[in-house]
């Protein structure tokens, strides 16, 4: 067999799960200051959904094939020219950056030396790929919302990949987490550290209260939430409504200046600092991964169908080696 060659996601069209397929593929050469990354695991995040759906087309453009996978666990394979501080055979994560697109659904990922981190010990790598994504909830609730122990947080979407981070560094900060999540998932959530797991099925926002922080993760209805706002409050989404785009940026926009309780939109884009300060808050026991089912590579697909069904717990994990 050529070792040349590697197996990997790929898709030629926009359009559901389906369009996805496994193939060889020549095998990335790292440039300088990359990493070449032999892939044990990646998991399935909404963002790449919504691009191999072709809602963003208009960024994602259309030269095919495209790939699919954000984040990744695995070994060194090459460490690279340039001064890498990594060795062949080292654990480690990381995510590709904003200017890589997708890529890590495959056995092998070249990937920049600044955007890889090394695996804290003791952490097994499949499990592990549910945690890169929950850079984002610490960039969100610590950096963003400046969240103080003894304030009122609600998580919204808290059992999935981002949520769930959020639930358990909500309550590891010292705030009182109100959870909202299916009917299904309310055990789930309860038992990652909420006071209080609220079907959003059942509530109206008004019928929430009123909080200091609010963590979305869904990007709609951005006006309802943002009024439950206590006076001082902050609101961060890392989402916006991928059926009215301009609309909802647009919102996003004016609420940077208008009336208080800004909503502060980000997108995560974490660094080897931001994967190293994710090691510690597991190593100190703030975090665990959570890990709803694995997939093999082959059945790609299956997860991304899984996780547009909605209900996750977690992540979908998919397995490479």
């Amino acid at each position: 067999m050529n070792d040349r060659m590697m197996k990997a996601v790929l898709y030629d069209r926009y359009g559901g799960p389906e369009v996805l397929y496994t193939a060889r593929v020549p095998r990335p050469e790292p440039a300088p200051g990359e990493v070449l990354v032999k892939v044990s695991a990646f998991s399935v995040n909404g963002g790449e959904l919504a691009v191999r759906s072709g809602r963003l087309r208009l960024l994602s453009g259309r030269s095919f094939p495209q790939r699919v996978g954000l984040d990744f666990t695995g070994e060194v394979a090459v460490p690279g020219a340039g001064g890498t501080r990594f060795t062949a055979g080292d654990r480690v994560w990381g995510v590709l950056g904003r200017t890589s697109g997708f890529g890590s659904a495959a056995e092998y990922v070249a990937v920049p030396a600044e955007r890889v981190g090394r695996l804290p010990e003791g952490l097994d790598p499949v499990a592990a790929a549910a945690l890169p994504v929950a850079t984002t909830a610490v960039t969100a609730l610590r950096d963003k919302a400046g969240l103080r122990p003894g304030e009122r947080l609600l998580v919204r979407g808290a059992a999935g990949g981002v949520g769930n981070a959020a639930v358990q560094l909500g309550r590891a900060y010292g705030a009182e987490v109100t959870a909202l999540a299916r009917a299904a998932n309310l055990d789930f959530v309860r038992g990652l550290g909420a006071h209080e797991a609220v079907d959003h099925r059942a509530v109206r926002p008004a019928e929430l209260g009123r909080f200091d922080v609010v963590l979305d993760t869904a990007g709609t209805d951005l006006r309802a939430f943002r009024r439950l706002l206590r006076p001082g409050g902050r609101m961060v989404t890392i989402a916006f409504d991928l059926r009215r785009p301009v609309t909802s940026l647009g919102y996003l926009a004016a609420s940077a200046v208008h009336g208080p309780g800004r909503v502060r939109f980000f997108s995560g884009d974490p660094t080897r600092t931001h994967l190293d300060d994710l090691a510690r808050q597991v190593a100190e026991g703030r975090l665990r991964p959570a890990v709803d089912t694995v997939f093999p590579l082959e059945e790609t697909a299956a997860a991304h169908r899984a996780l547009e069904a909605g209900g996750v717990r977690g992540k979908y994990v998919v397995r490479v080696g």
